[in-house]
């Protein structure tokens, strides 16, 4: 398995076990407010998957969809076809060797062009980023025994 394999397999699949955690909570503590992140669980959880779809919605150049819902089946569902849309952009990238070329992201004002490398590379590190901040939630809502999240921990339970 190449790196980049690795990289959107981890990605997806740790942010679906946070999900499944998440799902096991009552509806209220995933509502908590704390001072970090997007200041909820489900805020948190929900703003990864939002990256992840908007990110490859605006370098395949599409309309940007919709969101679908916010409950833990409803962030679940998301993830499965943002995480698929994004691995089958990227393996496209790879397959051009068009890590270095550039794209127009549309939403940024004024609109300013990136590289489809530099994009995939925020877009994962993006998501670990504010796992940290829901792993950090969980375990202050008393979760306990929580994954570290890891790309090695990934690879040894697959």
């Amino acid at each position: 398995m190449n790196l980049l394999d690795r990289l959107l397999q981890h990605d997806a699949w740790t942010t679906r076990r946070l999900l499944g955690i998440a799902g096991s909570l009552p509806q209220e503590a995933l509502d908590r407010e704390f001072d970090i992140g997007r200041r909820t669980l489900r805020a948190t959880l929900g703003h990864i998957i939002d990256n992840m779809e908007v990110w490859t919605d605006l370098m395949n150049e599409q309309p940007v969809r919709q969101r679908e819902g916010d409950s833990v089946p409803d962030l679940t569902a998301r993830l499965d076809r943002a995480a698929a849309d994004l691995a089958e952009l990227a393996h496209d990238i790879e397959r051009r060797g068009a890590w270095d070329e550039r794209w127009t992201d549309t939403l940024d004002d004024p609109p300013a062009e990136k590289t489809f490398g530099g994009a995939i590379a925020h877009v994962i590190t993006h998501s670990m980023h504010h796992r940290a901040q829901a792993l950090h939630m969980l375990r202050r809502l008393g979760v306990t025994d929580l994954p570290e999240g890891d790309v090695l921990s990934w690879e040894n339970q697959r």
